[in-house]
């Protein structure tokens, strides 16, 4: 009942306490960073771990940190996996973990009620810090793994993707899926997975983000205590940075499918980018307001060649993908693909209408209140504003930062951050 009581819950949320959420910052004795927000009304707090310790950190074990990742709660100090488990599911919490191509996190979500609380807290602190990486349990994850990566060769969209990130990073970390290939997962070893967690899973490579009905004195308990048996470590070098193709490129995968899927991009925005917010806004017109956007008016509404297109910047740590995507029937492709591209062009040339500009920020500000509503978005907004260190009024500015941008901003950064020249094309798909 405890886990149903937290459901009903959150829907019962009111926006006006996220649009006050005032976000504090401070270190602990080890110098990890903690993030915390009071969201007083409900009896419930989520915590989570962050670590620089993506899948930009394989170097050459591609998936070995979400191979890491994945088997921290498969025991840990004298729990196994069913005993830790147990032990969330008795006072209601729930425990997850996951990567990135930037970072790894693990968090969990419990009731505040003193009891359930530090039982959960107790958990998940064995879980972080004495993971066993025990060989049965690491056989059993490594096969799941094994069987995802030969099952993803079936799937026209996960090849293409894959080729895609080739396409446009080369031999930089962000080239390679995150779960890692066949070839190397297969080759690891847990004594692989325990070297990866000693040398990223340490206090000075962690951040703490803390949101929920819990004192600033709690939350620096929390954060304390979460770390404490960590040792200090130290923070690994940057992620290099991201060389640009040379030239554009066209690459074609055959596949035994009546659809065809079809990506065009390069290297795009960084989150400290200061073009971050006329590329965001410009995108939104061009594809990323989903059906009213130009790419789904163009290609769909006029056209019928697909069911959708659209286009997105990802940004990350370094330059994340600008991608236009669609998916059409194999003879309709080179039709579908000129016609994203002359529509694209024709965007970078005159840039958008004084119409399309007003509508995309309306239609931006006037639903960013429910991006983070809820304690869940609001610690992975946190997170993100953590991580990469963004201001920490970077959600009471965000509104205004979108209504700032103008249409000669966007011009201006669309043509100097997205070159025709240089873009990457995958198709993957029947009948070249």
């Amino acid at each position: 009942m405890r886990f149903n009581f937290i459901g009903l819950a959150l829907l019962l949320l009111s926006q006006t306490v996220w649009s006050a959420a005032k976000i504090e910052n401070w270190q602990t004795p080890q110098g990890s960073r903690v993030y915390y927000v009071r969201t007083a009304g409900l009896p419930m707090v989520d915590v989570r771990v962050v670590f620089d310790a993506g899948s930009a950190r394989d170097d050459a074990q591609f998936g070995v940190a979400a191979l890491t990742s994945a088997l921290l709660d498969s025991g840990a100090g004298d729990l196994s996996a069913d005993d830790i488990a147990q032990r969330f599911e008795s006072v209601g919490a729930n425990y997850s973990a996951g990567v990135s191509e930037d970072m790894a996190w693990l968090a969990v979500r419990t009731l505040t009620e003193k009891a359930l609380f530090d039982k959960a807290l107790a958990t998940f602190e064995t879980v972080l810090s004495k993971p066993a990486f025990n060989q049965a349990d690491f056989e059993r994850e490594k096969a799941r793994t094994l069987a995802g990566l030969k099952h993803r060769e079936e799937s026209p969209g996960e090849l293409a993707g894959i080729a895609f990130n080739k396409a446009l990073y080369g031999d930089h970390p962000y080239a390679h899926p995150e779960t890692g290939v066949v070839e190397t997962v297969a080759g690891f070893s847990a004594d692989d997975l325990k070297s990866f967690y000693q040398k990223y899973y340490v206090a000075a490579n962690a951040m703490v983000v803390i949101v929920g009905d819990v004192s600033r004195e709690q939350a620096e308990q929390t954060a304390n205590q979460v770390l404490s048996k960590l040792p200090v470590g130290s923070k690994p070098a940057e992620i290099p940075a991201v060389t640009m193709p040379g030239k554009a490129s066209k690459q074609h995968i055959e596949f035994p499918s009546t659809q065809t899927h079809v990506l065009v991009g390069l290297p795009g925005t960084y989150r400290k980018d200061p073009d971050y917010f006329a590329l965001y806004v410009g995108n939104h017109i061009l594809g990323g307001g989903s059906m009213v956007s130009r790419l789904f008016e163009e290609v769909r509404e006029k056209r019928g060649l697909a069911y959708g297109a659209y286009s997105v910047f990802a940004p990350m740590y370094r330059q994340g993908p600008f991608m236009m995507s669609l998916q059409t029937r194999n003879d309709q492709t080179e039709q579908a693909l000129d016609v994203l591209l002359k529509t694209f062009n024709e965007f970078l040339d005159k840039g958008p209408s004084e119409k399309e500009l007003t509508a995309a920020k309306q239609n931006i500000t006037g639903g960013f209140a429910m991006r983070f509503d809820t304690n869940s978005k609001l610690t992975d907004y946190v997170a993100m504003i953590g991580f990469y260190q963004q201001p920490l009024d970077y959600l009471d500015t965000f509104q205004s930062n979108v209504e700032a941008v103008s249409i000669e901003q966007i011009k201006d950064a669309f043509k100097r951050r997205v070159k025709p020249e240089l873009l990457q094309t995958v198709t993957v798909g029947a009948g070249k």
